[in-house]
């Protein structure tokens, strides 16, 4: 196959690209200036134009991996946000429209489209009720698939991705634990630890990934990516230190921070009907990212 990924210089990106280049042409794109890597389009970061890319090339996937990923960034810099993970969208599926219509095309969600759910586990047919830009942004980004799907008959999906982690991630929670473990015996966080989460290692996202290319209808689909498992923040916090060290104490503050969900886990069935099962449990998933933190960081 012929595959575009867009935004592959990033985190989920840069695993895609490993991956998918052992048995596939691959093109990239992204905003960080590359002058070595072949079949590479540089985009600028304010004014995206795809032309160039989709222009006289016809790809079987894209893949968009772009866009900003921070609910506190989003919060202090709506705009930013939306123009990334909205606009951007827009423009990406107005192009394929024009020059490649035949294009498999995934955009990548986020669970934070939900909100605070109403049950538990979450199934993609969960009111969505964001309570961030960033959510709310994502939420857009998916009607506009759907969009391009009923009304120019693109094959478009979108997944919801939860929790992801996994080495090259310099953000987040576990990020987070290490480098407040730099400076501090005792590392404050927020909330209670009792909120929780489904988490997935950045290796089981591309298998998902890989088994929608395979086996989804591409008919503006909605597909939860997770594991199914709820984990509390406490136990994901002694787990990464159990891994890390012996000696970094931490606690919850309880204060509360604008735009996070409480808790989370997801109805997977979907994907495991597609073929995907779990390769990384979080323990296994932990011990390689403190690997790579202690090699990298």
């Amino acid at each position: 196959m012929k595959i575009l990924i867009i935004g592959s210089k990033g985190f989920i990106g840069l695993h895609c690209v490993d991956y998918f280049t052992k048995n596939h042409e691959v093109w990239q794109c992204d905003v960080v200036t590359d002058y070595t890597t072949q079949n590479y389009f540089v985009i600028d970061a304010t004014n995206a134009d795809y032309t160039e890319v989709f222009k006289d090339r016809n790809f079987d996937v894209c893949i968009n991996c772009s866009g900003a990923a921070s609910v506190p960034d989003s919060i202090k810099n709506p705009l930013r946000d939306f123009n990334l993970n909205v606009t951007n969208v827009f423009k990406q599926l107005n192009t394929l429209r024009k020059f490649s219509p035949s294009c498999k095309y995934i955009n990548l969600s986020s669970a934070a489209v939900y909100g605070n759910p109403e049950y538990l586990p979450i199934d993609e047919a969960h009111p969505c009720h964001p309570i961030s830009p960033y959510g709310r942004h994502k939420k857009m980004a998916e009607d506009i698939c759907e969009e391009f799907n009923k009304n120019y008959q693109l094959k478009t999906c979108s997944l919801r991705i939860f929790s992801a982690y996994g080495q090259g991630l310099r953000k987040q929670l576990f990020w987070d634990l290490y480098s407040k473990s730099k400076t501090n015996e005792t590392v404050i966080l927020y909330g209670t630890g009792n909120e929780s989460r489904d988490f997935i290692h950045v290796s089981d996202v591309v298998q998902a990934i890989t088994v929608v290319i395979e086996n989804s209808n591409f008919d503006a689909d909605i597909i939860n990516v997770a594991n199914g498992k709820e984990t509390t923040i406490h136990d994901a916090c002694a787990a990464f230190y159990s891994e890390l060290d012996d000696t970094t104490k931490f606690q919850f503050g309880g204060e509360k921070r604008v735009g996070d969900p409480i808790n989370w886990v997801a109805n997977t069935n979907r994907l495991e009907e597609m073929g995907y099962k779990t390769k990384i449990d979080l323990e296994s998933g932990l011990l390689s990212y403190v690997t790579w933190l202690n090699d990298n960081a």
